[in-house]
C-alpha cells in the first residue's frame, strides 16, 4: 500500500487539532508512555521483585524451606507463562486497552482477597497461580504492544522510558513492601499493594491510554501523515504468528531469552537470601534487592536509548555477557563484590525486557504482534519459574548456591553467543522526511 492511499484511507483530523499538537510540540504517544509506566509500577513488581522480601515471612508462617516456598512463585511463573499466549491472542482480537483495564481490575483484587488464599500452604499456591494468570495482563505484553503502536523510529526509547514503571518499582516496591510486613504483617501488605492497584493505576490508565495514534490523526511518533515516506504505510504489517514460530530466528531468540531469563531471575529472586548468607543483615540485604532495581531501571532506559542507534543483537550479546560477569561476582561470594554482581545480574534483567519487546516488532512486525511477543515472553516466564526452583532446590541440597550459579554461568554465555548468530532486520525503522512544525 501506498503513502498516498494509507493517507486517503485514514481520517484526517480537523485542521484545529493539527495545530494544537503542533503548538504544543507534545506527541500524546509520550502520555501513552507515562500511562504504561504508572501500570506496570503497580504490577509486575509487586508480585515479582517483592517475593524476595516475602520469602522468609512465608517460610516463618508455614513452617517450610526455600524450596517450597519458591515452588509458590514458580507456580506464579508458570501461570503466568501459560496464560501469556491467551492475553496475546485477546490482545489482537479486543485490543490492548480492554486488556489492560480488565486485568488491572482483576490483579488488584486477587492481592486484596489475599486472606481467603493464605490458611495453608496449598491454598498460597493458589493464590500464586492466581496472581499468575493475571500477571500479563498487567505487563509489557499489552502495554509493549499499545507504546510499539505509537511509535516507529523512537520504539526503543519509548518501549525503555515505559519500562521506568517496573525499574521504579524494582527499586522502591521492596523497601515499600519490607516495612509493610514489618509493621502490619505479610498478609496486610499484600492487601494494601491490591489497594493500591485500584486506587492509583486504575484510574491513571483508564484516564491516558489510547489505542492507536491514527484516532489523533498521527502516524508513529507523532509524525503528521503526509510526512511519512512510502515505506512507513507498511507499520502494521509482518509475519502471521505460525509463519514467525517457522524461522529460525524466533527459535533463537526464545532458545538466547529462555537461557538468560531463568539465570538472572533465580539470582533476583534470592538475592535477599543469598546476600544474608554473606553475613549481611536483613535491612542491607533488602537495600541490595534495591540495588537490583536500581539496575533493572538502568537497563531499562539505557537499552531502549541505544536500541534506536545500534543493532540490537549485538548490543544484547554485550549486556548479557555483563550479566555473566555479574553472576561470577555473585559466584565468589566476597562481600566487596556481591554488590557489583547484583548491579550487572539486575541490568540484564532490565534489558531482557526490552529486547524481547523490540526484536519482536524488528523481526516480525506488528501484524501479530500480540500472539508473537506473548509467545516470546511465555518462554521468558517459563524460564523464569525454573530459575528460582534451581536456585532453591541447590540450597536446599548442598547449603549454598554455589552448584547453580555456576549453571547460571554457563547458561549465560550461551545465550551472549547465540545473539551473536542473528541476521539483520527484517522490519527495519521507517524514513521520515523531516519538516519544520513536525510534532516532538
Amino acid at each position: 500500500m501506498s503513502a498516498e492511499s494509507l493517507q486517503a484511507n485514514s481520517a484526517t483530523p480537523p485542521q484545529a487539532e493539527r495545530v494544537n499538537i503542533r503548538s504544543n510540540h507534545i506527541f500524546y504517544g509520550w502520555w501513552i508512555v507515562v500511562a504504561s509506566a504508572v501500570g506496570l509500577f503497580w504490577g509486575v513488581p509487586v508480585t515479582v521483585y517483592c517475593f524476595s522480601v516475602f520469602l522468609k515471612p512465608l517460610m516463618q508462617e508455614f513452617h517450610a524451606g526455600r524450596a517450597a516456598i519458591s515452588l509458590g512463585f514458580t507456580l506464579h511463573l508458570l501461570a503466568a507463562a501459560f496464560s501469556a499466549p491467551l492475553v496475546g491472542w485477546l490482545i489482537d482480537r479486543h485490543g490492548c486497552r480492554k486488556v489492560i483495564l480488565i486485568g488491572t481490575a482483576i490483579f488488584g483484587s486477587i492481592l486484596l482477597a489475599n486472606w481467603a488464599f493464605s490458611v495453608s500452604l496449598g491454598r498460597f499456591y493458589l493464590f500464586c497461580m492466581l496472581l499468575g494468570v493475571a500477571l500479563h495482563s498487567v505487563g509489557p505484553i499489552p502495554y509493549g504492544a499499545i507504546v510499539s503502536r505509537w511509535f516507529d523510529r523512537k520504539r526503543g526509547l519509548a518501549l525503555g522510558l515505559m519500562m521506568l514503571g517496573i525499574g521504579l518499582g524494582a527499586i522502591l516496591m521492596p523497601a515499600f513492601a519490607q516495612h509493610l510486613i514489618a509493621r502490619f504483617g505479610w498478609r496486610t501488605a499484600y492487601a494494601i499493594l491490591g489497594s493500591a492497584v485500584l486506587l492509583i493505576a486504575m484510574p491513571i490508565v483508564t484516564l491516558l491510554l489510547r489505542k492507536t495514534p491514527e484516532e489523533l490523526g498521527l502516524l508513529p511518533d507523532g509524525a503528521p501523515q503526509q510526512k511519512y515516506a512510502s515505506q512507513s504505510s507498511a507499520a502494521l504489517q509482518g509475519l502471521s504468528a505460525r509463519d514467525a514460530y517457522q524461522t529460525g530466528t524466533f527459535w533463537l531468540l526464545v532458545c538466547a531469552f529462555f537461557l538468560v531469563s531463568a539465570s538472572v531471575q533465580g539470582c533476583v529472586i534470592h538475592m535477599v537470601a543469598l546476600l544474608g548468607d554473606r553475613g549481611l543483615s536483613a535491612k542491607t540485604a533488602a537495600l541490595g534487592s534495591s540495588l537490583v532495581g536500581v539496575a533493572v531501571l538502568i537497563g531499562r532506559v539505557g537499552t531502549g536509548y541505544l536500541l534506536d542507534r545500534v543493532f540490537a543483537p549485538r548490543l544484547a550479546a554485550g549486556i548479557f555477557g555483563g550479566t555473566f560477569i555479574g553472576i561470577a561476582l555473585l559466584w565468589l561470594g566476597a562481600q566487596s563484590v556481591v554488590f557489583a554482581g547484583a548491579f550487572l545480574v539486575g541490568l540484564g534483567l532490565g534489558a531482557e525486557v526490552d529486547f524481547i519487546a523490540y526484536l519482536t516488532s524488528r523481526y516480525f512486525g506488528l501484524r501479530a504482534f500480540g500472539k508473537i511477543y506473548s509467545s516470546m515472553f511465555a518462554a521468558f516466564g517459563f524460564s523464569g519459574a525454573l530459575g528460582p526452583l534451581i536456585m532453591g532446590t541447590g540450597f536446599d541440597r548442598t547449603g549454598s548456591y554455589r552448584d547453580p550459579l555456576l549453571a547460571f554461568l554457563c547458561a549465560t554465555l550461551l545465550a551472549a553467543v547465540l545473539m551473536t548468530r542473528v541476521r539483520p532486520y527484517r522490519f527495519a525503522p521507517a524514513k521520515v522526511v523531516e519538516t519544520p512544525g513536525c510534532a516532538l
